[in-house]
């Protein structure tokens, strides 16, 4: 099992001496010790994720500061930006990390994020599938067609060239089977997460993913990658480690109240809005202990090698351990030498999509 670090979570309102401390410490010490990749996001107009809007510019920082680990966006959100654009910046990393960059491609779903290009938001899944080949291309040195500020049509390509002759690329999936599909039939990577969605869907969503690769007719033997994030933060006891993540960990889900009902709790789909405090409180809390149980790297060594062996058996490839979701930067960068040794234990070659 490959094992990267994924960050997401920290509220950017806090006043810490350096906000960008443990993405920056984090993945100096993965770079040190084997880990396959660094992940940040893209999030807008919201705290909640706020330190990431652009994870070209992090990305370019974690070059600057390590040698060999992957450098990937997760995810890109295309439909906001225009392909030329994304492949450009990204030509820009892959220079300056001598050819290490991957990207995650995701749709997006906040209404309010299509602020930066507002036409584009009813149709953001068609225009996903688009622009991950979009940008393939210009990755290779070829050219798209556009129309310039005086309405001339032209066939632009990008500068610099990149260093990797072929862009390593994932798309992002919430929990939608139809996602799962259509990233195995682009030939992509698979990036995502246990919010909404449990070990047996999960299954069953990564046999499609694989089946639909298998229909393409590749002749190279590639079967797929998927990333699983999940929520990190191991020690040497699992009670202090459950006392520890609890409050993080609770309020990270009721953040994400949305996605865990927006799948379905008990078989009916449930509108949040309409809960009540005390409802909320008890979905969150049963929430927590599976999440606690069976849906994160949290406790022990011992417990997560066991969760990772399940991880394996049912397909994933990488877990994506998402490390910053509220505990302190210290007590987060100490654990990590838990997580190495977890990864020593589970470990094998890294290979890209």
């Amino acid at each position: 099992m490959d094992f990267s670090l994924f960050y997401f979570a920290n509220d950017s309102t806090e006043r810490d001496a350096n906000r960008y401390e443990l993405l920056m410490e984090g993945a100096r010490f993965a770079d040190r010790n084997g880990f396959s990749a660094v992940w940040t996001p893209e999030r807008h107009f919201h705290p909640f994720g706020g330190l990431y809007p652009n994870p070209a510019v992090t990305g370019a920082a974690i070059a600057a500061v390590t040698e060999r680990i992957g450098i990937r966006a997760g995810s890109v959100v295309a439909p906001l930006h225009h392909p030329l654009r994304i492949a450009e910046e990204w030509s820009v990393v892959d220079n300056l990390s001598g050819g290490r960059v991957g990207l995650s491609f995701a749709s997006g779903w906040h209404a309010t994020d299509f602020a930066l290009r507002p036409e584009n938001y009813e149709n953001r899944r068609t225009i996903l599938l688009e622009q991950v080949e979009q940008v393939r291309a210009l990755w290779r040195g070829e050219t798209i067609p556009v129309t310039d500020g005086v309405g001339t049509a032209r066939e632009l390509g990008i500068y610099p060239p990149p260093v990797q002759p072929e862009l390593p690329v994932w798309v992002t999936s919430a929990g939608g089977v139809e996602t799962f599909r259509n990233a195995g039939r682009a030939g992509a990577g698979l990036l995502t997460h246990l919010l909404g969605q449990d070990l047996d869907d999960l299954a069953f969503k990564i046999s499609e993913y694989r089946k639909a690769i298998a229909e393409q007719g590749r002749t190279d033997g590639w079967t797929g990658q998927v990333a699983l994030m999940v929520h990190t933060f191991l020690g040497e006891d699992e009670d202090t480690v459950r006392e520890a993540v609890r409050q993080p960990l609770g309020d990270y889900l009721r953040s994400s109240l949305g996605l865990l009902l927006g799948s379905q709790l008990d078989g009916r789909r449930i509108d949040a809005s309409k809960l009540a405090p005390e409802d909320i409180d008890f979905i969150v809390a049963r929430s927590f202990d599976r999440y606690f149980d069976d849906g994160g790297l949290l406790g022990t060594v011992g417990k997560a090698r066991s969760t990772v062996a399940r991880f394996e058996e049912i397909g994933v490839d990488e877990v994506a351990c998402l490390i910053d979701f509220g505990l302190p930067t210290r007590s987060v960068l100490e654990s990590l030498e838990h997580l190495d040794t977890l990864r020593e234990l589970a470990g094998r070659p890294h290979v890209q999509p």
